[in-house]
């Protein structure tokens, strides 16, 4: 059997579309409801779909029957499903951009298609603008400036890809770069190696002697669907779902300067060239020269076989990738003061994580053997609060249920320690979504938005800081309610907030989900150098997703974060003592 290319969310995805297209032509519900049934079987499944797979056990997962099987086969062996293939040729190759509008169903597409011939997102906006669409029956006017709206938000972040969504392919044509035999050095450069939340394309980086044939490889490999250009020391393609990558080749003489120049950020580059220029030297992609002599004089030229012995040549110190944004960085290392970054195996644990109980998708002991297996100590359980009706939120009774319930599972002596939390809604008002005395119970608070985002600044500013002055909270979550490529943070005076939380010994939380990454990483220097600890938090509401702790350490070295400035870096039994500070359960304990 091949490798498999494709995990058990991207099945499930793969079966959501195909259970969707089905009802716009308006298959049998049943059917419908089958392929619909398996993607949510796929998404709560938290053991090892590869297992089930090799060992032909995948008759274990339930409603999963012979035809679902081996479809799932057919997509882990090729990536491709043929039936979904031939689905999509029944229909206009472009109707399928209407389900990226937020809001439109199949029901709603199929009648936009059937009443107004709308097949494509341009015949869409078309068909708005000349206010067809608010005739329909269940659309109105309201619905149709929410179709413009949405239209233009897509339009707006079309050409732009969130981090974690190129990560995976960055490391995976990387390591594939890396197993040619042509390949001396390969690194992933540009902005994703700086780890910027949003790119809009993929470069890479390889020294090698044999450059033609490397770029033969690059373009062959199956990850690529469109070759843009090919040329000796550079291709241009594009990759499955649209993402452009680059690849430079360059004589492994030349790595050390190619790498720092196509890293970036361009206004690193430019203020590194100007301190070359001060110091008698010229600074390119192809190498540190001395002025006054020709570039191919040997003698021009400064050698630097890694990027380290290029700084140590200008005066300075390492820079790591991701401070390379021309915000302080450079006078850091000149003059020794550059953090040492926190590392991803400095992480003990974290706070902000869903079970079943509200809307996660495994039970607490599930989610607590996972963070066991990734190496953690600590685990913390904060499922959303009652005013999250559709999440499931925990009312007063579910929650001292569930405490009482962490409390049971500590005392059995686990590999792995749980703290008892709750994600409480912040209300309009600024107050919380449970009084002092429940909150009293627990043993840390993550407060959040979930409700009220359309507030002015000053308004939402003030709701933050008088949630941030109640002696329960913890931590703030997800500070502006961000959405990657999707939805806007909600205007809030960042300085104050952080100012707030410094005042009252609140944490303020990296949401590592893929999706917020939130506080941005612009103002964690602020909240470090007024002593606010961060908490880097996955959201999890999957076992999987508790590995995007590994997206939160890279934005927090992003936003100059150190060991001590990391809350989830202590040890069990100090932040319990810290938690303590807060929490009169803790402290009684």
């Amino acid at each position: 059997m091949q490798p498999i290319v494709m995990n058990k969310d991207q099945i499930a995805d793969i079966f959501s579309e195909v259970s969707v297209l089905l009802e716009l032509k308006g298959e049998n519900p049943f059917k419908c409801r089958a392929y619909s049934s398996a993607a949510r079987t796929l998404q709560t499944f938290a053991g090892d779909l590869r297992a089930l797979v090799l060992e032909e056990r995948l008759h274990e997962l339930p409603g999963i029957g012979d035809a679902l099987q081996q479809k799932i086969r057919e997509l882990i062996e090729t990536g491709r499903l043929a039936y979904l293939d031939d689905l999509k040729a029944s229909f206009p190759p472009k109707l399928t951009e209407l389900f990226s509008v937020p809001g439109l169903g199949p029901k709603k597409i199929k009648l936009l298609y059937e009443k107004l011939g709308v097949d494509s997102l341009d015949a869409l906006e078309k068909a708005c603008a000349q206010n067809l669409v608010a005739t329909l029956p269940g659309m109105g006017a309201k619905t149709q400036g929410n179709i413009l709206e949405g239209i233009n938000q897509i339009r707006t972040y079309s050409s732009q890809f969130r981090y974690a969504d190129v990560l995976p392919h960055a490391e995976r044509l990387r390591d594939t770069l890396r197993q040619h035999p042509a390949v001396i050095r390969v690194e992933v450069a540009g902005s994703s190696r700086r780890c910027k939340e949003i790119l809009k394309d993929l470069d890479l980086l390889v020294s090698s002697k044999q450059p033609a044939e490397v770029m033969d490889f690059f373009t062959s490999l199956p990850i690529v669907k469109k070759i843009i250009g090919k040329g000796e020391t550079k291709s241009s393609v594009l990759l499955e779902g649209g993402l452009q990558c680059d690849l430079r080749v360059v004589p492994d003489s030349k790595f050390a300067y190619a790498l720092h120049h196509f890293t970036g950020s361009k206004e690193h580059n430019v203020a590194l060239r100007q301190r070359a220029i001060s110091r008698g030297l010229k600074l390119s992609e192809w190498g540190l020269f001395r002025e006054g002599l020709p570039e191919d004089d040997p003698s021009a030229l400064v050698p630097c076989a890694t990027e380290e012995e290029l700084f140590r040549k200008l005066g300075l110190d390492n820079i790591p990738p991701e401070l390379r944004e021309n915000m302080g960085e450079i006078q850091a290392a000149e003059e020794g003061t550059l953090p040492r970054l926190v590392e991803w195996t400095e992480l003990r644990g974290t706070f902000h994580n869903h079970t079943s109980a509200s809307d996660g998708k495994a039970s607490l002991e599930e989610m607590a053997q996972a963070a066991a297996d990734l190496g953690l100590d600590y685990f913390g359980i904060a499922d959303h609060s009652k005013s999250s009706v559709q999440a499931n939120g925990l009312d007063e009774t579910r929650l001292l249920a569930q405490v009482a319930q962490i409390r049971s599972f500590n005392k059995s002596k686990r590999d792995i320690h749980l703290f008892a939390g709750s994600e409480v809604d912040i209300l309009k008002d600024g107050s919380l979504d449970f009084s002092d005395d429940i909150l009293s119970q627990l043993d840390y608070v993550v407060a959040s938005v979930h409700q009220a985002m359309g507030m002015d600044e000053d308004s939402m500013t003030r709701r933050l800081i008088r949630t941030i002055e109640n002696p329960h909270v913890t931590m703030l979550g997800h500070l502006t309610g961000r959405l990657l490529l999707s939805r806007e943070p909600y205007p809030v005076d960042h300085l104050k907030v952080i100012e707030a939380c410094a005042r009252n010994g609140v944490w303020i939380e990296l949401n590592a989900n893929p999706r917020r990454l939130d506080m941005d990483w612009r103002w964690w220097r602020a909240a470090r150098d007024r002593g606010v600890l961060c908490s880097i938090n996955p959201d999890a509401h999957r076992p999987e997703q508790i590995g995007y702790l590994r997206l939160g350490i890279n934005i927090a070295r992003k936003g100059w974060l150190r060991h001590k400035d990391v809350a989830n870096t202590l040890s069990l039994s100090q932040v319990t003592a810290l938690l303590a500070l807060k929490s009169p359960a803790l402290s009684r304990a």
